[in-house]
């Protein structure tokens, strides 16, 4: 198969593989895929790969009621996901904004790996730019060497959480370390005893311990047992001095329910279990970090590790933002603050130099937008309806309670507003056409004149294949009903009407047709009927269908708008007009409706 440009070529799509083994039997005849030529039964279940001892699980009918320590790894494990590594100016500007967010525990890097993250830490030391309440996290593996670094870069810190980590799955000691399980264990005692005496060296710091057993998923559960049991022994962990065992899905390898059994089994079975804080650091390799954390929660978790808008080696790291933002959807504080989230995007992105995806949830450019009409209508009266409660309860509409369709959570809670909500294109509906001339322009155009205009915009955005933004929107209404009661094939040079006496009205107009002009004259009930009185003189017979007028705003400058739905002959159009005076917006309506059906 040949490609350019990062495309398969199409001569070449029909030689891609197809399935070609017959229906599987017993398959519903509903249902006629065939089994694909990909080589599945090179992988193994999960259940085959790591024993899975936990059958009387309880976390299925636990509830999230209150929100994990979050603990943000951007600095260190997403750092090292970067094609260009964070510089001491952008690991700063990281930082600050994760303290501000409210962030209390921040892994900030990985010191015996390079020059950088080691004067990263101690710049955190000589800058005081550390809160008192703000605990630094630093990251080592289990060699006596990369420790001695690791605590020398931390002397002066006043709290300190230093987090030693030794893959222990089977794969990673046979391939990788080339060690036993006995070899492993003792290889992370050793480390762990010359961690505990070299901090105990460090004056003016107070060092916690955390513990991981890298690629925990796929660690046989009483050997990761063993180990971690040992170190909270090694380490004497105690209820105000814990030990935090961080349990990683490095890989994922099963669908979450699985991970939340493991974490049940850890956190039934852990030794001391009040001296242990029970951490998990999903990964995302099969699109479900998320759940596999809410799940792991449920489990027992008590602190999780990520980073914001799921940056990471592969398929990133577990998102803090989606899950923090979950609870946050169902009424749990979620402990951090985002009420500005396109700031923190911005700072992301700058300190990544990657962009976070336009339909990322929460925070995406298009996540909080609607382009079908079927939708833009439900929020359009969602909106309504919630506006109308909030009058009825007394409270601002930011304090009354959230059901609004299609929206989990008030845009505007994290910063966003309405106007990104909806958006116009050739698959939009009136609704959401409606609501943002109401919106921007004041216009609140009648139900009945919605699907004309709707059809009107299909076929700009048809014919132009892009969206239309709301001053869009705005032109293309008075170009098409506006603008011909003005300038139209017939316009009126001059007018002027009055109440002759009660309940008959009299217009007079000088008719401009062509460029000849010829007065009129009609009488009527009203206004409106003595000017279709008046162009009934000159063989123009109109009747107005439908009316309405409202004003666009407070005061008595204040431009007002009507609509007309008129019979002109035997077509029907709608107009506009947009004055300060409602009479002659109302004129201009009624001429527009007249040149578009003569147009027409």
């Amino acid at each position: 198969m040949t490609a350019s440009h990062g495309f398969v070529q199409h001569e070449d799509v029909s030689r891609a593989p197809r399935p070609s083994a017959a229906v599987p039997q017993g398959a519903p005849a509903w249902n006629p895929q065939r089994p694909s030529a990909m080589p599945h039964h090179r992988y193994r279940p999960a259940h085959e790969r790591v024993a899975l001892p936990l059958t009387d699980r309880t976390w299925p009918s636990r509830r999230l009621k209150q929100a994990p320590l979050w603990v943000p790894v951007d600095l260190r494990d997403g750092n090292q996901a970067l094609a260009e590594p964070m510089d001491t100016e952008r690991k700063r500007r990281m930082f600050d904004l994760l303290v501000t967010m409210g962030f209390k525990e921040i892994e900030v890097g990985y010191p015996s790996a390079s020059q950088t993250d080691f004067d990263f830490v101690r710049h955190l030391v000589t800058s005081g730019a550390v809160p008192e309440d703000v605990t630094i996290s630093v990251f080592t593996p289990a060699r006596r060497d990369l420790i001695d670094r690791t605590i020398d870069s931390i002397e002066g810190l006043p709290r300190t959480l230093v987090h030693l980590y030794t893959a222990t799955a089977p794969v990673w000691r046979d391939v990788v370390l080339g060690r036993s399980r006995t070899e492993v264990h003792q290889l992370i005692l050793d480390a762990g005893t010359h961690l505990m005496r070299r901090a105990e060296q460090l004056r003016g710091t107070d060092v916690r311990f955390e513990f991981s057993p890298e690629v925990f998923n796929l660690t046989e559960p009483d050997f990761v047992l063993e180990v971690c049991d040992s170190m909270t022994e090694l380490w004497e962990a105690s209820p105000d001095r814990p030990v935090v065992h961080n349990l990683p899905a490095t890989v994922e390898i099963a669908t979450p329910n699985v991970y939340a059994d493991q974490i049940e089994y850890m956190h039934r079975h852990l030794a001391r279990r009040d001296s242990v804080i029970l951490s998990v650091h999903p990964h995302n390799d099969r699109g479900t970090g998320v759940a596999c954390a809410e799940l792991a929660v449920l489990a027992g978790a008590q602190r999780v590790e990520g980073c914001l808008f799921g940056n990471g080696e592969r398929t990133g790291n577990v998102d803090l933002v989606t899950l923090a933002l979950n609870l946050y959807a169902q009424g749990v504080n979620p402990m951090i603050d985002f009420s500005d989230i396109d700031a923190v995007r911005e700072v992301v992105e700058h300190c990544n130099r990657l962009p976070v995806h336009p339909r990322h949830p929460y925070a995406g450019d298009l996540v909080h937008t609607a382009f079908s009409g079927t939708h833009q209508d439900a929020i359009s009266k969602g909106m309504a309806h919630h506006a109308k409660r909030a009058a009825e309860l007394g409270v601002l509409p930011a304090e009354a309670p959230w059901e609004v369709p299609y929206l989990p959570i008030d845009p505007s809670d994290i910063g966003r507003t309405y106007e990104e909500v909806i958006r116009i294109n050739s698959q939009s509906g009136k609704g959401g056409i409606a609501h943002l001339l109401h919106t921007h322009h004041g216009l609140d155009l009648p139900k009945a004149m919605r699907p004309d205009f709707s059809r009107t915009v299909q076929r700009a955005t048809d014919a132009s294949g892009r969206e239309l933004s709301h001053k869009d929107l705005w032109e293309l209404f008075r170009t098409t009903y506006i603008t011909p009661g003005v300038d139209g094939r017939l316009t009126l040079a001059s007018w002027e009407t009055g109440e002759v006496r009660p309940g008959e009205h009299e217009f007079t107009c000088v008719l401009r047709t062509d460029g000849e002009e010829r007065t009129l004259d009609g009488t009527g009930n009203g206004p409106l009927s003595a000017f279709t009185g008046a162009l009934a003189t000159a063989g123009i017979t109109v009747d107005i269908l439908t009316y309405a007028e409202h004003s666009t705003g407070t005061g008595p400058g204040s431009p007002a708008v009507a609509y007309a739905e008129c019979r002109v002959g035997d077509d029907i159009c709608w107009g506009a007009g947009w004055d300060t005076s409602i009479l002659s917006a109302s004129v201009h309506a009624v001429m527009a409706a007249v040149n578009r059906a003569r147009k027409g």
